[in-house]
């Protein structure tokens, strides 16, 4: 069932003059049967008898309010799914994936694929497989909810198709809102990897030397006393893994498909090590990939790339025991009691168990964090970070998984300077600006932890000079330098218009369109910036099929001074993505701008009524009631907002605001004075509570506040 050679050679509305798989596999025949053992292999293929794995012998399956029925007519697959009391039939076209779930795909309109919202676990009925589940377990995703199966985020074409077929592109059309995804072949087969087929390959043999052979690691050698293999050899070319970043880590495109010879962050742009993605120590939170936890680890700084443990053609790992690891890490000193402190060949004795723990994904997917770390409780103590012992150990405590380690290896290292910073900064707690650009300066960090330092400083400081970011600027680490283009906006323009403006003709593009978004409202003529706004405007046009990107258009129009521009592009965001609550606050803001108040109230109104929880649209009609005057109104607006989105500090500091503006300021600062522990550390409203106590002469609030820490 998991093996689909039979489909792989399947054009889909084929345009690309590339080889097949079938092609390659006529000379390659024992990687081809390596491949087939491959996820690759089977990432997606047409729904038939011998693809589809999910029970369609007419299955119900029921969750909140969506009911599903399962069966076959003849050759079809198909679904009856009640919803809002409505049924409609679907015809399953493709199926997307085989282990430990598969998802089907359902063309709702002419080359436009949604996933449908149950999936099948594909597990063993053991492990609990074997079953129709939802894909939000816990949620009743109703039709007005911008997570339903019919809505942008859920596409295939936009969302998941780039990484599952070979030389895929969306070819999305936003005037006609349609799509004209072409692939070459249906799932992830040698092109994906192998920018090297040409007609060249054909009649030229292609061979890599032994040194610098990605697959090679018999340079990896134990030297004299120590405990871990060091690299020998002539450095090592791992500059293929930016093909498996394509796909491995998350990012916003800036083409229209990837191509493996070109570098990775010259057709995306990562996300950093941010906290709502990442806990504090950087372990994974939510589905990241793996991308930004192995830039973190001590392997990829040493050299190791993804075939020192992955198969390059089954892409399984060599080995599911220690000897994984035994590969580069000495046995006598690792491979013991004395170390892992658990039953010989028991789960707690093996490596992966404490170094890679599992988040699951998708509702059964676990997946295992690519950073190494080594595992500290006591910095969950402080910071509420995962750690595997009491992952593993259920009903135990962080103190008590601290004390134990303690026992076995001794205390743990003290933390440098700049590692407490980063974990206050990912715990969202404020760090001095000097705290800040110590932690972005020191070196013995990894790349990626400094860029995210980078992406983290309008927490720290409102504005950065032109000998703040020279360095970063020209630096050679190019996250860094893509860190300082996104932040850019804290440059006052004539600083931008100094080392900064270098980034505009950056060698890799995701830094030269991040410096275009910032410096495309100049009138200074400077080098690349025509070129580099072209890029910009590309890359969002390729993200026009959901709400984000056209947000992006708009605010490049903007820049731009075309303002008509920018209401169009917010305009095709709403009837695109009408779930996406920025498009109609960012659409009002321009409105209120151009003194059209009637619209700005209009589109928030509709907004309102089309996205009723969502605090931005609450916090934006409060402030068009403020300025209309209508201040009693506006306090139920804040309020709702702060309700919504009660971690929100500036939501939080207007209701107080507004309720001392309508002379409740006993209230606000009743209220205030139950709620300030919801925001630690902040100051400006330990500030408006003096500032309300003064003004209500409550001398025991005075002090409450003036004493908070």
């Amino acid at each position: 069932m998991k093996t689909l050679f039979t489909i792989i050679t399947f054009l889909f509305l084929c345009s690309f003059n590339s080889f097949s798989n079938e092609e390659c596999q006529s000379c390659h025949q024992q990687q081809t049967r390596d491949w087939k053992q491959s996820d690759h292999a089977s990432s997606m293929a047409l729904a038939n008898k011998d693809t589809v794995l999910g029970d369609f012998n007419d299955i119900t399956a029921t969750h909140f309010s969506q009911k599903a029925v399962f069966y076959k007519e003849k050759e079809s697959f198909l679904i009856d799914l009640t919803e809002q009391g409505t049924k409609k039939t679907y015809t399953v076209s493709y199926v997307f994936g085989f282990d430990p779930l598969q998802q089907y795909l359902i063309e709702v309109e002419k080359g436009k694929y949604q996933v449908f919202p149950f999936a099948w676990d594909s597990r063993a009925k053991s492990l609990g497989g074997q079953r129709w589940y939802a894909n939000y377990a816990n949620e009743d995703v109703k039709p007005d909810d911008r997570l339903h199966w019919l809505q942008p985020l859920q596409n295939w074409n936009g969302m998941c198709a780039d990484c599952h077929s070979d030389n895929l592109k969306r070819n999305f059309n936003s005037e006609k809102e349609r799509f004209d995804t072409h692939f070459s072949n249906i799932n992830v087969g040698c092109k994906s990897c192998h920018s090297e087929i040409t007609d060249e390959h054909k009649t030229k043999k292609v061979t890599n030397s032994a040194q610098t052979s990605p697959t090679n690691m018999s340079q990896w050698k134990i030297i004299g006393d120590d405990t871990i293999a060091t690299w020998q050899g002539e450095p090592r070319d791992n500059s293929f893994m930016q093909g498996c970043y394509a796909c491995h880590s998350l990012r916003s495109p800036l083409t229209d498909g990837f191509d493996n010879s070109q570098a990775f962050l010259d057709q995306f742009s990562p996300s950093f090590l941010e906290p709502n993605l990442y806990h504090a120590d950087g372990q994974i939170k939510e589905e990241v990939y793996v991308f930004g936890s192995f830039a973190q680890s001590k392997m990829y700084k040493a050299g190791v790339n993804c075939l020192d443990c992955h198969d390059k053609h089954t892409m399984k790992v060599k080995t599911k025991t220690n000897g994984l690891c035994l590969q580069c890490h000495s046995v006598s000193e690792y491979n013991k009691p004395e170390h892992h402190r658990h039953k010989e060949q028991s789960a707690g004795a093996q490596c992966v168990s404490c170094h890679m723990p599992t988040n699951r994904y998708m509702g059964v997917d676990d997946r295992r964090d690519h950073s190494f770390k080594i595992p500290r409780p006591d910095i969950s103590i402080k910071y509420d970070t995962p750690n595997a012992c009491v992952q593993c150990h259920d009903g135990q405590t962080n103190e008590w998984a601290a004390s134990t380690l303690e026992k076995w290896h001794g205390k743990p290292p003290e933390l440098s300077a700049s590692e407490h910073s980063m974990l206050e900064l990912r715990s969202l707690k404020a760090i001095s600006k000097n705290a800040h650009m110590s932690l972005i300066n020191d070196f013995s960090l990894n790349e990626i932890d400094r860029a995210s330092a980078i992406s983290y400083l309008g927490g720290s400081t409102t504005e950065l000079s032109d000998s703040d970011v020279k360095s970063w600027v020209n630096s050679p680490l190019p996250l860094i330098r893509l860190a300082i283009a996104k932040v850019g906006f804290l440059l006052p323009e004539a600083e931008r218009l100094k080392s900064y403006k270098q980034l505009l003709t950056d060698k890799l593009k995701s830094v030269r369109v991040a410096a275009a978004q910032n410096l495309s409202q100049t009138k200074a003529q400077l080098n690349g910036l025509n070129q580099s706004i072209r890029e910009l405007a590309y890359a969002n046009k390729v993200n026009t099929w959901r709400g984000e990107g056209n947000i992006n258009q708009s605010m490049l129009a903007l820049n731009k001074q075309d303002v008509n521009g920018a209401i169009k592009s917010l305009q095709k965001g709403i009837s695109i993505d009408p779930y996406f609550d920025a498009s109609y606050v960012n659409l009002a803001d321009i409105y209120y701008r151009l003194g059209q108040i009637e619209k700005m109230q209009n589109t928030l109104n509709s907004g309102l009524t089309t996205v009723p929880t969502s605090a931005p649209l609450h916090y934006a009609n409060g402030m068009a009631l403020i300025r209309a005057g209508n201040k009693e109104l506006s306090v139920n607006s804040f309020k709702q907002a702060m309700s919504l989105d009660s971690g929100n500090v500036q939501y939080a500091y207007l209701y107080y605001l507004a309720l001392d503006g309508i002379g409740q300021t006993k209230r606000a600062l009743n209220k205030l004075k139950s709620d300030i522990f919801r925001y630690p550390n902040n100051q400006q409203l330990k500030e408006l509570g003096v500032n309300f106590a003064r003004k209500t002469q409550d001398k025991n609030a005075f002090k409450f506040f003036i004493n908070l820490p």
